[in-house]
């Protein structure tokens, strides 16, 4: 059966809908001329969040930099992921201290939170149009236990971000979510909300404006050392560098294998994330369902994440639909987030879907992103799926290692990168673990 037969069998698609970012209505990535240089002394490679970050950063310090993406500067996951803006890690950091001691633990966690300050303090200086918002988050507990759970973290939360953080039991639970589907939650200050496709084209601005040089449409094949530097091989020709970044995160391993540095993409796991678009609902309609318009995540080992539109006339739902092969046609995953959505939302089983896409997040083994060299090849990666920030802010940490201006330690660099044996960038063993998951899920429901 063809994903049209489907799309029209499911009768929840709106005419004229559309498999590809919402966000790029407004802020689609932009074709730009030009062509590969001979030599740069400072290569970037992947056009995202993180590249165009360290872009930025290397140009503010005097650098000279070329920027290459084997598509559109900001096609991948910086134009299509959910705008949700949030410093932090998701490792426990109970976890943590277990595993590397309390004091390495403590600057671990004080490194990530800093991401927040940083993008709020980016967004501003640069002057990008982003609608950026610091609204808070709210994260719905799937069972009671899990509401428990949250209660453990609430004040290290509070005290890592230094803004509030606190517990809402399901008789408030309306107070910040529309629904009595979960079993209360935790609120947090430390969040924003932003339109990620016109944080993408800003931060390209940005960087564009600082005298950055970027070069899409360019897929870099491998890449040599050459006496002091380095030689670039893409399906362009080649290219010399002095210095190089590889920032590639969720598209590290390319489509026919290698890559830019597969040392790199043995270490990600890359995931396919979904996210749904209703048609307008009207504002007073959505503000019934986000009383204070916060960013909001759910408890689910296979999660679900949701928001209003930045103009707050829609829903936007995002998870893990499919844990198929990454690049599954968000056609057919969308059927999946709308009975989602409405099992949180009933009252939207009506509502129509205008667009549905996907982009590849990258997950890492220990739970944390990664800044380091690799056969003095530089990298920024491995956000967890929260990598508005947390990208923003390791390809500002990676400039400046570069260029040997940071001024202090930083706790994410250099760390040891785990990766499996025998294991080439191709998660293959997703579907059965989300699998695990799911039914994981099902039985803490049930149990509740």
């Amino acid at each position: 059966m063809t994903a049209r037969v489907t799309i029209e069998m499911t009768g929840i698609f709106a005419p004229g809908f559309r498999v590809a970012p919402y966000w790029w209505d407004a802020a689609e990535p932009a074709e730009r001329e030009g062509g590969l240089p001979a030599e740069t002394p400072i290569a970037i490679v992947g056009g995202g969040y993180a590249g165009l970050s360290a872009a930025l950063t290397l140009r503010r310090l005097g650098h000279d930099v070329t920027v290459l993406d084997a598509d559109r500067i900001g096609w991948g996951a910086s134009s299509r992921n959910g705008g949700m803006v949030s410093g932090g890690i998701k490792a426990a950091s109970g976890e943590l201290e277990k595993q590397m001691g309390k004091e390495q633990a403590k600057a671990v966690v004080g490194a990530a939170a800093a991401s927040f300050p940083f993008i709020e303090e980016l967004i501003a200086r640069e002057g990008i149009d982003c609608d950026y918002v610091r609204c808070g988050r709210f994260v719905p507990a799937w069972t009671p236990g899990h509401y428990r759970a949250l209660e453990h973290k609430v004040d290290s939360i509070a005290e890592n971000t230094g803004l509030p953080a606190w517990m809402l039991p399901r008789a408030r639970q309306r107070e910040e979510l529309g629904s009595d589907h979960y079993y209360g939650g935790l609120a947090a200050d430390a969040t924003g909300s932003l339109h990620p496709g016109k944080y993408a084209r800003g931060l390209t601005e940005a960087a564009v404006r600082a005298g950055a040089a970027l070069v899409q449409r360019v897929r870099v094949q491998g890449i040599d050392r050459s006496g002091s530097g380095f030689v670039l091989r893409t399906d362009k020709g080649q290219m010399r560098a002095g210095a190089v970044l590889v920032a590639t995160n969720g598209y590290s391993r390319a489509p026919g294998g290698g890559g830019a540095l597969p040392w790199l993409a043995r270490r990600l796991v890359p995931v396919a994330s979904y996210i749904i678009a209703t048609e307008p609902l009207g504002r007073e309609r959505v503000k019934k369902l986000f009383p204070n318009a916060r960013m909001i995540a759910d408890t689910k080992r296979v999660l679900n994440y949701f928001r209003p539109s930045p103009d707050g006339e829609r829903v936007l739902w995002g998870g893990r639909a499919s844990f198929a092969p990454v690049g599954t046609e968000a056609g057919k995953a969308a059927p999946v987030l709308h009975k989602a959505m409405t099992g949180v939302f009933p009252e939207l089983r009506g509502v129509k879907i205008t667009h549905a896409w996907t982009g590849n997040v990258a997950f890492t083994l220990d739970g944390l992103p990664h800044i380091g060299e690799q056969g003095g090849i530089h990298y920024a990666a491995g956000c967890q799926g929260s990598g508005v920030a947390m990208a923003s802010w390791l390809g500002h940490q990676a400039g400046l290692k570069i260029a040997g201006a940071a001024n202090a330690p930083f706790a994410l660099d250099g760390r040891h990168f785990p990766t499996l044996p025998f294991y080439d960038g191709r998660p293959w063993f997703l579907p059965l673990v989300g699998e695990w998951l799911r039914l994981r899920d099902r039985i803490d429901r049930a149990a509740a």
